[in-house]
């Protein structure tokens, strides 16, 4: 239930510095640091859309990797090389990167990459949500000096994962997020790009249920011979953010779902798009053959605010999972260790 998703906010409202703004355009901090991502934020999304989207993603790509430490920043460890988180195929159409390079390049020594990105990304939701979605989170965070495609492969969820795939991979220890918080974060997916590599399987005549018209939009915008010839083109992950074109090939109406129509709005749409089966993952099906989380995706189609208030928490839960290597530094460059940054 929401409550119970909500009672780690109270924490960490107290460790942080008092919140000044209100509004979701132009929020600005008490602390100074966070007043300067959040400036970096705006600007950036203000001049390419789809920075926002990929600093929510981010988080999740981060953290989930041996916990919110910035590994997935790296170009370059000692014990990787360059075979570093980026390269990993879950990891493909990471972006967001020169953001926080340049965040990192105003505060310095001030705050850890592993910060800047947990802020980053907050902001980002914050705003792509219409101030519908905010939440505290406090600094603190070290960076990792340990980055490895391997690693990330290993551990993040795969978009063709079945149910109790997924339920497993979020209940694994040093995680222990619930049923419920899964469903909550796969809310995030009415943002952003997929590759078709990544949704392929929906594509064919065995695939898990999909609507037709949606299957065949798809199919259309991107046909699956394009793999074969070295292309791996992208769509966004909620109908509602392609096209007009693809809209009218997809049957998909907006007004008639009642979801709001502006495209890129971090919202309960998900929800909506998965009740009737226009969704692009078999991860995000698959949501449907579980009677509690499917019991969850009608509660949240139904209860907008509620998704909102679960999803902060639940985001505030995934900025919060402690780093798991040894050696943390606050690096100079985040693309970098600092035993390295000279070389």
């Amino acid at each position: 239930m929401a409550a119970r998703l909500n009672a780690v906010l109270p924490l960490c409202v107290a460790l942080l510095a008092v919140l000044a703004g209100q509004s979701a355009a132009g929020r600005y901090y008490s602390d100074k640091v966070q007043d300067k991502v959040r400036k970096e934020v705006e600007k950036a999304m203000a001049y390419n859309a789809s920075v926002g989207p990929a600093l929510v993603r981010l988080v999740f790509h981060d953290c989930w990797v041996n916990g919110c430490d910035g590994s997935v920043l790296l170009d370059k460890t000692p014990t990787d090389g360059t075979n570093t988180e980026k390269k990993a195929v879950n990891n493909i159409g990471l972006a967001g990167f020169e953001v926080i390079d340049t965040i990192k390049q105003k505060v310095g020594a001030a705050a850890s990459c592993a910060d800047i990105l947990a802020f980053a990304g907050r902001d980002a939701a914050d705003i792509l949500s219409g101030g519908k979605i905010f939440y505290t989170i406090p600094g603190g965070r070290k960076d990792g000096v340990v980055s490895s495609a391997a690693a990330a492969d290993a551990s993040l969820p795969e978009s063709t994962f079945d149910f109790g795939q997924l339920q497993a991979n979020f209940a694994a220890p040093g995680r222990n997020f619930s049923v419920e918080e899964l469903v909550v974060l796969s809310g995030a997916h009415s943002i952003g790009v997929a590759h078709l590599l990544s949704y392929r399987d929906r594509l064919g005549a065995d695939a898990t249920p999909i609507d037709s018209d949606y299957q065949s939009a798809l199919a259309k915008a991107t046909p699956p011979e394009l793999l074969g010839r070295g292309q791996n083109p992208t769509v966004p992950n909620n109908p509602r953010d392609a096209s007009d074109a693809f809209r009218k090939d997809a049957a998909y109406d907006p007004a008639a779902l009642g979801v709001s129509p502006t495209r890129g709005v971090l919202d309960n749409s998900y929800y909506h798009n998965n009740l009737i089966n226009k969704v692009l993952f078999k991860s995000n099906w698959v949501l449907r053959t579980d009677g509690f989380a499917a019991s969850k995706l009608q509660e949240y189609k139904d209860n907008a605010a509620e998704w909102n208030s679960d999803f902060a928490a639940a985001m505030v839960k995934l900025s919060s999972l402690p780093a798991q290597g040894k050696n943390l530094e606050i690096r100079r460059n985040c693309r970098f260790t600092n035993q390295q940054y000279y070389y």
